[in-house]
Parts: structure tokens; sequence; C-alpha cells
């Protein structure tokens, strides 16, 4: 591997980097630093994120600047509020030595008008946020006549987050004659559109397979009943007792309430989503960083842009809809050479899923069992023994007491004292673990030729105060269902609409999170479980569905058929 010295940067920018204590470029930087330097063509680099990949366009870019010209040369545009600010502060750090560069990051959540002032001199590089950038485009404060560099960073994460008009606006401000580099995780479609429609004859530089998760990342999935998918994540946590993670969900209602049930129960968590105000955010934000927190539950969106380089652990506590966003979640840790675990909890109908994100990231994940109580016990047990072991002793402060400890336990023989201090660990868990039960379900594999669970194939009818005096269709029933357990793989059978409600079945392992669901919504909405309820017969029905798949071609046959035979014997007659 060559050294930072091989890659033709000005002294200036190489003492800055040693400051910082870089020595070797990563691969990304390795490819994409003399490219940048010796080619004129655009570029689409692909890499995961916490490979590099600030430095790879951002030490390039401060070695072509004019420093003596005050106008925006270089556009940086990010997803986020924190990644733009990481990234200013980065170029600041790697332009120390180079005393006239001005980097200047502008976002949303920070009044505008002190972002006007650091402009009234513009900078060689601005650093912004697509929203915050166009309102300062209308004010006439930012002027972009002179970029020659733009720069995409995270592109999927923007097009994830609707930016795609916001960039089509910039870009036309932009002069043609410039270079437009491109780096994002993923190689989704859209990315493959922006190349065509604003870039001229790109080179692609891919560090790993295209959509491809890091190399050392684990993956891991346990499988238990949804309603068991909280009590899961709490034996996932207690059997990591240094996990330094963070657990991803859906709803910022569902981060709220599992967020909530951590700190209830005793871990060290919060929640981070869209709901939180500004301030909010950037308190829990920090407190993650500073290790003040061991788990934050977040959504997808609210995570974006917090850059943490030493997560042990990425819990999925429910599948992405998306598989690529899959590979943004995973690629939180494993970072800076270190390995990380990615972990999903799924029900048994989830497995198809995990199968589709094993192709796209390349990567074979490994079922686990969820531990038993007594496992649990032995980990935190043995933890603490590490901690006393490597405890540091301060002979100074704890001598004063060392006495009167001595004294008080002097009856304790060196055996009972050891079992004394193990119990104060070991009898917290094993009190909460005493008898609890198997959270697993069988794999596929393993259950195939015998019935290990109980209530596979077993359904439950449920009814919905939902029916046709609400002129409410099939469609109508799923999208509402859809949109309160925020769960396609539900699966929806048997959908019967009747004048004032409706009824339909559910698997039984999936009854309890829909009911949950339902009494979570606040809504008008509400089902009830029926017991001893036969399906209707077919006459009531107006549809049958099959795991959310409307048909009403049994029906309409069932129909034409009949009436096909009652032509046929008036023909006969």
């Amino acid at each position: 591997m060559s050294s930072f010295q091989d890659l033709e940067l000005k002294p200036e920018i190489l003492e800055g980097i040693s400051l910082l204590g870089y020595e070797q470029p990563t691969p990304i930087q390795e490819l994409v630093i003399p490219y940048m330097l010796n080619e004129s063509n655009d570029l689409v680099a692909l890499a995961q994120t916490g490979t590099g990949k600030t430095a790879a366009f951002g030490l390039p870019l401060l070695n072509m600047l004019n420093t003596k010209e005050h106008k925006i040369q270089a556009l940086i545009l990010s997803p986020t509020r924190e990644l733009c600010m990481q990234i200013a502060n980065d170029l600041r750090n790697y332009a120390s030595q180079l005393r006239e560069i001005k980097v200047v990051a502008v976002y949303g959540g920070e009044n505008i008008v002190s972002q006007f002032k650091q402009l009234d001199v513009q900078p060689q590089v601005l650093v912004a946020t697509p929203g915050r950038l166009i309102d300062l485009i209308t004010r006439d404060k930012v002027h972009l006549e002179q970029v020659s560099y733009l720069v995409l960073d995270e592109a999927d994460e923007m097009l994830n987050m609707g930016f795609q008009e916001d960039l089509d606006i910039i870009l036309a401000q932009l002069p043609t004659e410039r270079r437009t580099l491109l780096f994002s995780a993923t190689m989704p479609k859209e990315i493959q559109n922006i190349a065509h429609r604003y870039m001229r004859t790109p080179k692609e530089i891919s560090v790993g397979q295209r959509n491809a998760g890091a190399e050392n990342i684990e993956h891991i999935y346990y499988m238990v009943q949804a309603s068991n998918r909280y009590l899961a994540l709490k034996r996932i946590i207690d059997i990591n007792p240094n996990i330094y993670g963070i657990v991803f969900c859906r709803t910022r209602q569902e981060t709220q309430e599992v967020a909530e049930k951590l700190m209830r129960d005793g871990y060290n968590a919060d929640a981070l989503h869209g709901d939180l105000s500004q301030a909010q955010r950037d308190n829990v934000m920090n407190k993650f960083r500073i290790h003040h927190l061991q788990i934050l539950v977040a959504t997808d969106v609210a995570a974006r842009g917090l850059d943490v380089s030493d997560l042990t652990h990425v819990i999925n506590y429910n599948l992405p809809d998306d598989t690529e966003i899959y590979t943004h979640r995973s690629g939180r840790t494993g970072r800076a050479n270190k390995k990380g675990v990615s972990i999903s909890i799924i029900h048994q109908r989830e497995r198809r899923r995990i199968n589709e994100i094993e192709r796209m990231v390349k990567k074979t994940f490994t079922q686990q069992r969820v531990p038993d109580g007594m496992e649990v016990c032995k980990k935190q047990l043995f933890s603490l023994i590490d901690k006393m072991e490597k405890a540091t002793v301060n002979e100074e402060e704890i001598e004063p007491f060392m006495k009167e400890i001595t004294s008080k336990l002097s009856y304790l023989s060196k055996e009972d004292m050891l079992k004394k201090f193990v119990s104060l660990e070991f009898n917290r868990f094993a009190d909460y673990y005493r008898n609890a039960p198997d959270l697993n379900l069988p794999d596929h594999k393993e259950s195939k030729g015998k019935d290990n669970n109980p209530t596979k194939g077993q359904r439950i009818r449920f009814k919905l105060n939902l029916g046709r005096k609400h002129n409410a269709t099939v469609r109508d029933i799923l999208g509402c269902i859809n949109r309160v357990t925020n769960d396609k793989s539900i699966s929806i059978l048997n959908v019967d609409i009747d004048t004032k409600f409706t009824f339909f079945d559910v698997y039984a392992d999936q009854a309890d999170q829909l009911e949950e669901a339902f009494g979570n919504d606040g809504g008008r909405l509400s089902v009830e479980r029926l017991k001893n309820q036969k399906t209707p017969p077919r006459h009531h029905r107006d549809t049958k569905t099959t795991k959310g798949k409307t048909s009403k071609e049994t029906s309409d046959k069932r129909k034409g058929k009949n009436t096909d035979n009652n032509k046929s014997r008036r023909n006969k007659k």
C-alpha cells in the first residue's frame, strides 16, 4: 500500500493530515485521489460509509482550489445537517496549514441570519444541505457561477430522503463546465439516472462489489414470534454486556415506545426520531457520541448523519422495506477495520426477506438461538469478573476506608466473600430470567418433516369496525391494516366486508402484533379478536385475500360456472 506522500498532494495538506495521524490511505482514497488530481472526467465512487470517502474527495479538492480567489469553487451537497457539519469540520482540519482556505457549512435547523454573516465573504468551499442551499440562492446570498467541482456525498441517501427535485433545481444553477463527483454506498437505478442526466462520461470506481456489505461485519438473525420481539431484544442486549449500538425501528412511535420500555427496564438507552426538536436531537446524539448512552433507538431518517466509528452492533428491530437500507444500517458498524455485528429480529414469514438481503449484500446470514436465562447470567457474571480484573486501584483514595471495610468483612472467608460478590450481579439476572420461556421459533430447515411450532398454520378471526356503509373496499381494508401495523409481511386472509364491519383472518403468531398496533393507533379504528368464530359461508364474502393480494377470480368463476350450467340446462330442455 502506498503512503499519502506518494499521492502528489501539497506539502501543507500532507502536514495537516499528518497532524491528524493519517499515515496510509484507505482503498477508496488510494484510487480516488490520483484520479481526481490527474484526470478531468466526472466520477462515480462506490464505497461503504466509514471507508474514508470525505478525505477521498476532500484532499484532492483542497489541492486544486485557487486559494487567492474568494468565490465558491467547490460545492459539496450532503443529505443531513449532521453530515454537513462533519464534512466541513473534516475539511477544515485537512486544510489547517492552508491559511487562506475558507470552508462554510449551511444547513437547516440553525438561524439563517448567522449563516448570512459567514457568506459575506464567499468561501472557496461550501458544504450544504439541499433545502437550505435553495433558500440561500433565492435570497441571493450564494453565488454558484464559479463552481468548478460539485460533490454529491451519500447520493443514495439524498434520493431516499426525497431530494430529487431539489437536486434538479440546484444543478440547473451550476456551470455546465464543471466536474461532478458522486459518492454513494449503493448504486440504485436513481443514481444511474443522475449519472446519465448530469455527468459526462463518468468513471466508476468501486471498493468491493456493488451494493455489497462490508467484509468485517457478521450478519445474524433470530427468529421469534412477532409478539416476543421486545423480549428478544432485551436478551440480545443482555448477552452482549459491552454493546454500543443502534436499534433501528420503522416508525417514530415504535422508536419512542421501544426506547421508553428499555429505559423503564433499566437500560442506558434513548430515542432519536423526527418528532424531537433540533435541541433534543442534538442532545441525544451528543450523549451517544460520548458513550453516555449505550443503546440508541432510532428511525432510519433520524440516524442519517450520525457518524460514530466504534459501534459494536446494529440491531434491526424490524427489517427495512427496502433491502438497500439494510446496507446503510449494517454499514454503521464494522468501520475503521473493526469488527461489527448486524442483528435482525424476524418472525417466521420474514425468512424469505433474509434470503433477499443475503443475495443483495452477497453475505451469508447465520441463524442463532435467542439465549436462555442461564446463558445471559453466565455472560453477565464473567463480564463483571473481567471488569474487576481490569479495575484500576487508586490506593490513596480508598485507603481511608479500607480499615473499616476490612473490619466489617473480617468474619467472611475468602470463598464466602467471593460468593457474595458474585451473587450481587448474578442474583439480579437470575431472578429475572428464572423460568423465562424459550423465545425461539424453528428455522424452516429444522422444522421440515415435523411440527415444532404449535401455532404454525393456525388462524385467528378478527373484526374491524369498517364496512360497506363506509364505502370500504378490500384495497381500503388492506391499506388501513398496512398503515396501522406498518408491517406488510402480516398475512391478511379471507376478507369479508359486511355492512358495518369487516372480518378477516391472521396467522396466530401475528395476531398479538396486530392487536397491539391497533391498540396503540389512537384512532377511531379498532380490531376485535373473535372467539370460536368460523369463517362465514362463501356467499357472505366480498373477496378473498392471501398474503395481502386480492382476488375476485374465485367468486367470479363460481358465478360464471353456475350461469353456464343454468344455460346448459335450459338449452337441453
